[in-house]
């Protein structure tokens, strides 16, 4: 028996398939050297035998329209004497052909004869691989099923409540046994029935601490060295950040600088109308999703068509808009006294984006081509915000933010790739932020997210990647490092760290902490050199001030998808918004009434209709080009494509229109896609 560290085993037949394709990690060999240089040879090959043939075919078509000439001339020839010349050049020019039709027979038989001898090589390579295939989905299933049977045991072993609450390598969720995902082999699906499925309730991803670590990084250009701990317990660090923030809030209240802790204790909330404070809970279904996931590796996500099973019910636009949920913050880094603490804040800000994806893992439905949405929170948060889908293919939307002292635009373009075991999701476009007051300006690009355990054991999040944070006005510079999880790091999960440095180079503060809980700034005093570290710099900090911390989650919310108070009222139903708003949306709204039967029904229907347009819209191009007219392709309705001057790149720029029609309530640019 072979035992995996899941503590699953196979059987020595299973075991004898996959070894040779397989390493400890499960992940897929790579190619041997030689293999690689076989086919470079053999493409190389084809490459030399193909330009053999398009040389004696240029050549035969040359000597061809020679012989052809000669012949001409023959025909027109009326002395005698001129046709022993006449016949002497068409014997030369036919003994030229007759050279570059043998030279063209033998390149043609070297070209067969060396596809024949690949093809059968090739033929056997490819049964291998399909039958290496076919195994390896074998041996997942089966790891499936023997891990759900595992948790089943472990469950009856230690009782219902214990499974949650034990230690291990990564964030994990919970099921009941009502919740098991089952696995079946996969069957082929005509369109209409591919929405038949249903996917189980959304678990609950919890972090992993050890207990009693210290952490410290030496920094050379990003990160600093900062001693913290952080305690093993999942469950006591809500209340041990929340008490630090008290202790802290109560040391900054007699030097009268309580504001710095606004982020941390509660959104600044001004009056306004009554918001929702929940929504419908979600129900509770089973899934059959190997036979779905087993055929999307290695397509792009967004070209899948996947049940509203997998969804939450918002829209991608929505999600944009949830990163302003600490948008409080940037309010706060308008009133620093320098732009270096303003960065400080800003990195926070920009930290606190990716707080709800280490407990969500649900899809948001992607939008249709001229979709909106608006979000108008300026009577109570301070801010407002508009995103709209300006591209389908690839998926691209722009979205632009206003609070009272500074204004935030994006346009977001995001790819992903299904890798079998978990999902990579890659975020392309540049973040603006600019301060009226101040007037600096700042951009930074967001890191790679990954999905893993995507077919076996529980889903869980990690941010991981660089993110650079430049002040374009004074040329200053935060470079932040997004840790990624490692079984065998010592650091703690999910860790983040940042220098912000002047226009010289010089560092003037550090960042230190997690993407899911908080971060902490520290100016730096001193700098010294390590030499037991390659000459890394050491930087001597005064006191640690928190900049960001997530706040408490209420308790039940994996009922209702994991929705924050902000993220429960996007999707509520507002009066006087454009016919293109997310709000709007049938499939989306019958999905968050729990009608998940008849939201897939609607999904089909406003694809099909989707689809539908683009086509019009390709048959009008078609025919403007045989007709020889410029035909004018799909513009956005309320942004405006124009060259970045920072990114160098063609981005999309708000032209502030939408809330004018909106006070005119006139919606006639608006397209019916609903």
């Amino acid at each position: 028996m072979l035992n995996l560290c899941c503590g699953v085993s196979f059987p020595h037949s299973k075991r004898k398939k996959i070894r040779y394709r397989l390493d400890d990690s499960g992940e897929e060999l790579p190619q041997t050297e030689a293999d690689k240089a076989d086919i470079q040879n053999s493409m190389r090959s084809f490459g030399n035998k193909l330009e053999d043939l398009n040389t004696c075919n240029d050549l035969i078509v040359k000597h061809g329209a020679a012989l052809q000439r000669a012949l001409s001339d023959l025909e027109s020839v009326q002395e005698t004497s001129e046709l022993p010349t006449k016949i002497k050049a068409i014997t030369e020019r036919a003994t030229l052909f007759r050279i570059t039709s043998n030279a063209m027979i033998n390149a043609c038989n070297d070209y067969l004869d060396l596809a024949q001898t690949q093809t059968k090589k090739w033929q056997r390579t490819l049964i291998s691989e399909r039958d290496q295939r076919i195994r390896l989905e074998e041996t997942l299933e089966l790891l499936a099923k023997q891990h759900n049977s595992l948790e089943r045991a472990c469950r009856s072993d230690r009782g219902p409540d214990s499974l949650g609450t034990q230690d291990c390598p990564h964030p994990a969720g919970e099921f009941s046994d009502e919740d098991e995902p089952e696995f079946f082999d996969a069957v082929d699906e005509s369109p209409a029935d591919k929405f038949t499925v249903s996917l189980p309730r959304a678990t609950a991803l919890k972090s992993h601490r050890r207990q009693g670590s210290e952490h410290s990084c030496n920094s050379i250009g990003g990160e600093a060295r900062i001693n913290d701990e952080y305690s093993s317990d999942e469950d006591k660090m809500p209340e041990r950040d929340e008490a630090r923030v008290i202790s802290i809030k109560g040391n900054l209240d007699k030097r009268g600088e309580d504001s710095a802790l606004i982020s941390g204790t509660g959104p600044v909330v001004r009056k306004g109308r009554q918001r929702r404070s929940t929504i419908p809970e979600r129900p509770n279904h089973s899934l059959n999703l190997w036979s779905i996931m087993k055929n999307c590796i290695g397509k792009e996500l967004s070209k899948i068509p996947m049940p509203v099973n997998f969804n939450e019910p918002l829209s991608m636009l929505q999600r944009f808009v949830e990163d302003l949920e600490y948008a409080d913050i940037l309010d706060r880094a308008a009133e620093c006294k320098t732009t270096a603490e303003e960065l400080a804040h800003i990195a926070a800000y920009t930290t606190s984006m990716y707080a709800a994806t280490s407990y969500r893992t649900s899809k948001p439905f992607n939008p249709l081509l001229g979709e909106t949405y608006e979000c108008d929170r300026t009577s109570d948060l301070g801010w407002k915000a508009f995103t709209e889908q300006v591209s389908h293919h690839p998926p691209a939307a722009a979205m632009h933010a206003e609070g009272k002292e500074w204004e935030l635009w994006t346009d977001i373009t995001i790819s992903s790739k299904f890798r079998g075991k978990y999902l990579q999701i890659f975020p392309q476009g540049v973040t603006h932020l600019k301060f009226k007051s101040s007037g600096s300006h700042y951009t930074w690009r967001k890191v790679p997210l990954t999905v893993h355990n995507i077919i076996v054991g529980k889903l869980w999040v990690d941010n991981a990647g660089d993110c650079e944070i430049v002040n374009h006005t004074t040329k200053e510079v935060c470079r932040m490092t997004f840790k990624a999880y490692s079984y065998f790091s010592r650091d703690i999960p999910r860790k983040v760290t940042g220098v912000v440095t002047d226009s010289h180079g010089t560092a003037k503060y550090v960042l230190s902490g997690t993407w899911d809980k908080k971060m902490e700034c520290a100016q730096v005093v001193n700098i010294t050199v390590d030499k037991s570290s390659k000459d890394k710099p050491v930087y001597q900090t005064g006191p640690a001030k928190l900049l960001w911390a997530r706040r408490p989650l209420a308790p039940g919310l994996e009922k209702i998808y994991y929705f924050g108070d902000l993220t429960m009222t996007l999707n509520e139903m507002e009066e006087g918004v454009a016919p293109t708003d997310s709000r709007l949306r049938p499939d989306q709204r019958l999905m968050e009434q729990g009608q998940w039967d008849d939201a897939n029904k609607e999904k089909l229907r406003l694809e099909e209709k989707q689809r539908a347009s683009r086509r019009r819209r390709e048959e009008d191009a078609k025919q403007h080009a045989e007709e020889g007219k410029v035909y004018e392709a799909y513009k956005p309705k309320w942004f405006h494509r124009e060259m970045d001057a920072f990114s160098k790149t063609v981005s999309y720029k708000f032209t502030n229109e939408y809330w004018q029609s909106k006070k005119k309530h006139d919606w006639s640019r608006c397209a019916d896609i609903f």
